[in-house]
């Protein structure tokens, strides 16, 4: 008759390589998704770049955008003087409203994690990545600032309060 720590060490020792599996194929699952993510960053960055060298009229670049405003997934078009926050995508604009709101005047600077909490995600590693690409974007883009590593606000005159 077998023990039953025996039993038990062998049941344990299944289920531990069960979740060593499982565990490598979820790391696999994740490479995949982030070249999927850094591939579609990528290519947004490209399309604004191509975008910022044509010199395409006022008419031309209204004709080109929603009424409603962007959709999910749009380019970030680089800040100029007759643009208003609604051109950007929603999310975008999410966190230019959780600037000007959790900061009261705007005045003070928000991190990655503070900037996920406040639109409405965990402040997980992975939403919080996502976080900072989108608001490293709009720093690049020129609608927002980063004083100092990490730390976000607006730019006067840029505020996303709407």
């Amino acid at each position: 008759m077998p023990s039953v720590i025996r039993l038990l060490e062998e049941r344990e020792r299944a289920a531990r390589q069960q979740v060593e599996a499982l565990q490598s194929e979820l790391r696999e699952a994740e490479a995949a998704w982030e070249r999927f993510v850094i591939a579609r960053e990528t290519l947004a960055d490209v399309l604004a770049e191509a975008r910022e060298g044509e010199e395409a009229s006022l008419a031309e670049v209204a004709d080109e955008r929603p009424a409603r405003g962007a959709a999910s997934g749009s380019v970030v078009p680089a800040w100029r003087e007759d643009l208003a926050p609604t051109v950007l995508a929603p999310d975008y604009l999410q966190l230019m409203h959780a600037l000007a709101v959790g900061s009261g005047s705007g005045g003070e600077s928000m991190d990655c994690r503070q900037l996920a909490v406040a639109v409405g995600l965990e402040p997980v590693p992975a939403k919080v990545e996502g976080v900072r690409s989108k608001a490293k974007r709009l720093v690049a883009r020129g609608w927002l600032a980063e004083e100092r590593p990490g730390m976000f606000s607006l730019v006067v005159g840029r505020g996303g309060g709407s």
